[in-house]
């Protein structure tokens, strides 16, 4: 059996391109030329990953990608655009959202090995079906935070950064090892994990300024660090590493 790819483009020629590269490689592929044809199908289809147009003709390809990232049954599907708008704030607001970012025209070969990349990190990356450190928990399945039990608006990549952390709790790691384990390194910058930890600070911790959960260890990079639970067997407002157990999504095959 093999991985199933879901392409969504509304230009025949590009995407009878995506198909013939793609099966030559022994991926199956689905042709979608429209956002609502893919909104529209049965939850229990589960492709290996979705290649995105950012132009459609019912929806913007970042709202889609965003109503994937939303959708309980696709959330940790990987996500990569290929587009024809190849500006710098454009591949920076698509990076946000999907796994990787591929301009038009493509080289075929190029495609391939960054799919077969996406696919590789993504195996390594599957979060766990929950993860409870203090009073932050991480469901892998929805990629939703909530912090005290109230949700927390995340981006993919926020969730997908402090999953990682999460999974290596106590460890702490330079930007290059974020990056190479979060992000495709050759398309952003160290910069880049700073406005993450950042931006996830204002939204998972009490005072941003003077984190409990995500730190920064001076000269060193960054690490989540469990919360202790007393002695005496109470459970306080941040409690501690709850246990995880890992269920990681099926994808659909041919």
């Amino acid at each position: 059996m093999r991985p199933v790819i879901f392409v969504v483009d509304d230009d025949p020629a590009i995407s009878r391109l995506l198909r013939h590269t793609l099966e030559a490689e022994g991926f199956g592929v689905r042709i979608f030329s429209t956002a609502s044809s893919i909104l529209d199908l049965a939850p229990g289809m589960k492709p290996a990953l979705f290649l995105l147009d950012m132009v459609l003709p019912d929806k913007n390809g970042l709202d889609l990608c965003s109503e994937i990232r939303q959708s309980p049954h696709w959330a940790q599907t990987p996500v990569i655009f290929v587009t024809g708008k190849a500006s710098v704030m454009d591949r920076v607001a698509g990076l946000q959202l999907a796994d990787d970012y591929i301009a038009k025209p493509f080289s075929p070969l190029e495609l391939v090995a960054r799919v077969q990349a996406v696919l590789r990190r993504a195996e390594k990356q599957q979060s766990p079906s929950r993860l409870t450190i203090g009073d932050l928990e991480l469901d892998g399945e929805s990629m939703a935070v909530q912090v005290g039990g109230q949700l927390v608006s995340v981006t993919a990549m926020e969730f997908r950064l402090l999953a990682y952390l999460a999974l290596n709790i106590g460890k702490t790691f330079r930007r290059d090892q974020l990056l190479d384990a979060v992000w495709d390194a050759r398309f952003v910058t160290p910069r880049t994990v700073d406005v993450h930890v950042r931006r996830l600070r204002e939204k998972i911790e009490p005072q941003p300024e003077a984190p409990r959960y995500l730190q920064t260890v001076r000269g060193k990079g960054y690490r989540l660090v469990p919360q202790v639970v007393p002695q005496d067997g109470s459970v306080p407002s941040r409690a501690g590493v709850g246990r995880i157990v890992p269920v990681y999504p099926a994808s659909i095959a041919v």
